[in-house]
């Protein structure tokens, strides 16, 4: 739904007492595809297995779990080596991985939703009628088709990456497959995986159930399928009490509407939040400190993340990201692409004005466990940091401290207490008797 209501908003004591703001008419369920209860009963299992990763020990909820509003907690996640949840994970010393995820990992929030065209914090899986099903990969024509959305081609690729899910060269079959570059067909990475899954007789089960499918016809795609189904229901989020403003004029508390009249007014927040989702669905170069090993291939040696200039090759997507929903962003700090700000006030403040808070960026507010990496080769680069700083071109936005706590107030006030507890839940047990996250 992209409509707009007009509301006049009228709040004593606050600029820009009656002006008039446009927001975004209410969601109803037309946002979202249908999802088959036994699709998304499969792809919960799915999402939390860990037999989905190269060393039986990672499951898709690790890095995006309900208990951390669907991310992790952290400012860059540790997937495969690492031990335990959120912020309390730690390195596993007896199989340490060899970086940190370079970007922070994104809420779930809405994914499903069917006005989204792009997936990462780069877009690098996006909608493109002229590709090979209608979608751009960075497999590009190599890419496998038969996917039921863009969410399911977007979970294809987790699996794929060492640090995250695969683990490394010689530690397991799926790992060696990534290292070999055989992703698609029989005995690559993809397939590997699906014989597992199939081997399972639960599992097989299931599939027959949902998909009529034979154990020997399961393939990633379908796995996929699954856990996409499982994301689009379980992590829809429109009863905030932002929706039910929306949908019945239920006033939030008055710092909440004092900061939604910021947000779609004098603030501007909503040059870039817009929509139903407070997303443009847009690149913008936002001028977030960059922390830890950045985006390089392997025989690249910096520490630079230059965005979606790294999908496009356009000098004006230098550093830019793609502009968050901010659907219950109070649940999932840290915030920025590379998880900066461990507070949601903090990281508002300095958004304002990031040419300005760039240099005095205080590195504690970074959520980091202890690794011996270096995750501040780009902050301790002046000219590194001058290049983030430049690519900025919006102009900053100046606003009092009680302005700033208005804001955030109606940040909050997009929390959904339905989606934070969940629909289907976590499961007790997962059909491959690993631990469940």
């Amino acid at each position: 739904m992209t409509g707009k209501t007009t509301i006049t908003l009228a709040f004593l004591g606050w600029a820009g007492t009656g002006l008039a703001q446009e927001l975004p008419a209410p969601l109803d369920d037309a946002a979202w595809p249908d999802v088959d209860p036994r699709e998304a009963a499969l792809g919960q299992l799915l999402f939390y297995d860990p037999l989905l990763s190269g060393n039986r020990e990672v499951a898709c909820a690790t890095c995006h779990h309900p208990e951390f509003g669907t991310s992790d907690g952290l400012s860059l996640p540790l997937g495969d080596g690492g031990q335990g949840l959120g912020p309390l994970r730690t390195v596993d010393p007896e199989n340490p991985p060899e970086q940190r995820v370079p970007r922070n990992s994104q809420a779930l929030w809405n994914v499903g939703a069917l006005e989204y065209v792009s997936m990462f914090h780069d877009g690098r899986v996006e909608m493109d009628p002229s590709a090979p099903g209608g979608m751009r990969t960075p497999l590009d024509a190599d890419m496998v088709e038969g996917f039921a959305s863009m969410l399911s081609a977007q979970t294809m690729f987790p699996v794929l990456s060492p640090d995250e899910m695969a683990g490394h060269y010689s530690e397991n079959e799926v790992a060696q497959a990534v290292r070999l570059g055989m992703l698609t067909g029989p005995g690559g990475a993809w397939d590997l995986i699906a014989r597992r899954v199939a081997a399972i007789p639960d599992y097989a089960v299931r599939f027959e159930d949902t998909y009529g499918l034979a154990p020997e016809e399961i393939g990633f795609t379908d796995i996929s399928d699954a856990i996409a189904a499982f994301i689009t229901f379980e992590f829809r989020s429109d009863t905030s009490p932002f929706d039910a403003r929306l949908r019945k004029g239920a006033p939030l508390d008055p710092q909440a509407e004092a900061g939604l009249a910021l947000f779609y007014g004098a603030a501007g927040c909503v040059d870039c939040h817009s929509g139903p989702f407070q997303t443009d669905h847009g690149f913008h170069a936002m001028g977030a400190p960059q922390l830890g090993p950045g985006k390089a291939a392997r025989f690249e040696s910096h520490a630079r993340d230059e965005g979606r200039f790294r999908v496009t090759g356009r000098a004006e997507d230098l550093h830019a990201f793609r502009t968050p929903s901010l659907r219950n962003v109070a649940l999932t700090a840290p915030y920025g692409h590379a998880g900066s700000h461990a507070s949601l006030r903090g990281f508002v403040a300095d958004h304002l004005d990031p040419v300005a808070a760039l240099p005095g960026y205080d590195r504690g507010q970074a959520v980091l466990p202890r690794m011996e990496v270096s995750d501040w080769r780009i902050l301790d680069d002046p000219a590194e940091s001058d290049a983030i700083a430049s690519a900025v071109t919006l102009p900053p936005v100046k606003l009092a401290a009680d302005e700033i706590d208005a804001l955030v107030a109606f940040l909050e006030s997009l929390t959904d207490p339905v989606a934070r507890t969940g629909r289907l839940g976590i499961p007790e047990a997962v059909p491959s008797g690993l631990p469940v996250p």
